[in-house]
């Protein structure tokens, strides 16, 4: 189903990945489906300020900008906004510091690429994100 103005929720994510190549995804309080951390910009807000200010309030760390790389912008259905699609501008980025679940994150979770197993995914990030980010490092292994 395309998306339209009245059904579109806007949000930055990030891709973070650990130095076994593992990727960062979280379980919101009340919910069993596992997503990328980010959230819905502020007004006058850019991309890396929403990931800055997300990731600090969702897992208590910051991010190298240098080395922030834009993987694209993706859309899928919401999996918590029944009937509404989310499109996602998604981010690979280098954390500071070590995180730890916040504010409405219950828990976080490293994700093995190449074994996603019977993990309750989002679609955004298992039919989108995840591929791009394997895409990515692919291209780096090159």
């Amino acid at each position: 189903m395309p998306s339209d103005a009245s059904n579109l929720i806007q949000t930055v994510s990030a891709a973070i990945l650990n130095d076994a190549g593992q990727l960062l995804l979280v379980r919101k309080r009340g919910s069993e489906i596992l997503i990328q951390p980010g959230g819905k910009p502020e007004a006058g807000e850019s991309p890396l300020d929403t990931l800055a200010r997300e990731l600090d309030e969702e897992l208590g760390v910051g991010f190298d900008r240098s080395s922030a790389t834009r993987l694209g912008r993706f859309e899928d259905e919401a999996v918590h906004e029944t009937g509404w699609r989310i499109r996602t501008e998604t981010w690979l980025v280098n954390i500071i510091g070590t995180p730890s679940p916040q504010s409405e994150i219950a828990e976080m979770f490293w994700i093995d690429l190449t074994a996603l197993g019977p993990h309750p995914i989002a679609p955004l990030s298992r039919k989108h994100i995840i591929p791009a980010v394997l895409a990515w490092q692919q291209a780096a292994e090159s």
